[in-house]
């Protein structure tokens, strides 16, 4: 109600000038003005204040007493507050979804996307914040001066390679997980997809040749998950081909990638690089000719997961490969975040961990796989973001798995 005072809804492109399809009289109502009119979420108290004696105890004096108890025992902040259940969702509005730098304020509406995906499946709080500044450095004393308020902080929509150095640098000065979604999201729900694509074609991981197209957050994030889990061989492939140690125009991102992947020593194109491979993994945009993909192996695996548009379209896709899997939702074995960052972090808050390890997110990878295991066909090597068993068996498994990895705290 009180929201409703400060931004009234309008439920009709006749209530105002601008209506609620956020144009003009006259134009075309458009129902994701009107959805996000007033924005898409709020603030709601968990505990009544009726009276005089609420009040007192939700805030002062009986707030006074929980506040002291803290000062002395500053763990106590976790059974408390809300920073044991909350998540800070960080951005600088400078690689937003397909939409590029466009800026803080225009990034809001995604982050509140985001943050109401963490509650919707993973019952995790989440607040938005844009950041009006680009400096690495600036950011990450931004947020190091935000931590004690949070459990958690989701590093989104930010450019590679300040990505890279921001979430290396906050990992290092605070004891909440950081967490970059676009790398680390994508390299979950990357990795799943193909242990059941190559179960359901009867082959190891460590049999598999992978070709990774875009060398930057996610395919650096993919690369690396890949290697972790035990894949045969995995080439990265930018603008310029194959990235490869004999380049001299590697950055210390790719200069670091170019020495744990392509085991096979490939140099050239990414039309050379697919020539029998086993996989093909798109994080990057543009196509991929058809002549390159006819080259692949036997029974290959295409995830091509650029949006809107596939770098192959799956009607291309299909006539080469045993699995396809692609970025959108309207067409089957969709690679989405959403399957992996609620439960991650939702598990990383329940055991109050320090930091989500590699460990952590190969647990995540595997029940995430788990959860469709007996369920395989080629249209479902991943299961549907509505599927109630997804955060609840990633949740765990990220639980035990920081148990295991000594970084729980409870």
């Amino acid at each position: 109600m009180a929201a409703e005072m400060v931004n009234p809804r309008s439920d009709s492109a006749n209530d105002s000038d601008e209506g609620a399809g956020g144009v003009t009289d006259g134009e075309p109502f458009d129902p994701a003005f009107a959805l996000h009119r007033g924005g898409k979420m709020a603030v709601q108290a968990t505990v009544p204040v009726r009276d005089r004696d609420d009040l007192s105890l939700a805030y002062t004096p009986g707030v006074a007493k929980v506040c002291s108890a803290i000062a002395e025992q500053p763990e106590l902040v976790h059974d408390y507050t809300w920073k044991s259940q909350v998540v800070a969702v960080v951005t600088d509005g400078s690689a937003v979804l397909g939409l590029g730098d466009i800026g803080p304020e225009a990034s809001l509406p995604v982050m509140e996307g985001k943050a109401i995906l963490f509650k919707q499946f993973g019952g995790v709080d989440a607040v938005p914040i844009a950041l009006d500044c680009r400096d690495v450095d600036e950011i990450v004393e931004t947020v190091v001066r935000l931590a004690p308020s949070f459990g958690g902080v989701n590093l989104e929509d930010i450019s590679a390679p300040r990505c890279f150095e921001i979430e290396r640098k906050l990992q290092e000065r605070v004891d909440i997980p950081i967490f970059h979604d676009d790398q680390h999201g994508t390299a979950v729900v990357t990795l799943a997809a193909l242990r059941n694509a190559a179960k359901l074609t009867d082959r190891a991981l460590g049999q598999l040749r992978a070709v990774i197209s875009g060398a930057g957050a996610a395919g650096v994030a993919i690369a690396r998950i890949l290697t972790e889990a035990g894949i045969g061989d995995v080439a990265v492939c930018d603008r310029k081909g194959v990235v490869s140690p004999d380049r001299d125009d590697l950055t210390e991102v790719k200069r670091e990638l170019a020495g744990f992947t392509n085991k096979a020593g490939l140099t050239g194109s990414l039309e050379t690089a697919l020539d029998g491979a086993d996989v093909f993994i798109g994080v990057s945009g543009g196509t991929v000719p058809e002549e390159a993909v006819a080259k692949m192996a036997p029974g290959a695996f295409i995830f091509a997961m650029a949006n809107p548009n596939p770098e192959i379209h799956p009607e291309v896709a299909h006539q080469h490969a045993a699995v396809v899997a692609t970025g959108r939702s309207d067409f089957p074995n969709q690679i989405n975040n959403v399957l992996a960052f609620p439960g991650i972090f939702a598990g990383a808050l329940q055991v109050r961990a320090s930091r989500i390890t590699e460990g952590m997110k190969l647990a995540a990878a595997e029940a995430l796989a788990s959860v469709v295991a007996d369920e395989l066909s080629a249209d479902k090597v991943i299961p549907s973001p509505f599927d109630e068993r997804v955060a609840p068996a990633v949740t765990a498994a990220v639980a035990a798995a920081a148990r295991a990895e000594g970084v729980a705290r409870r």
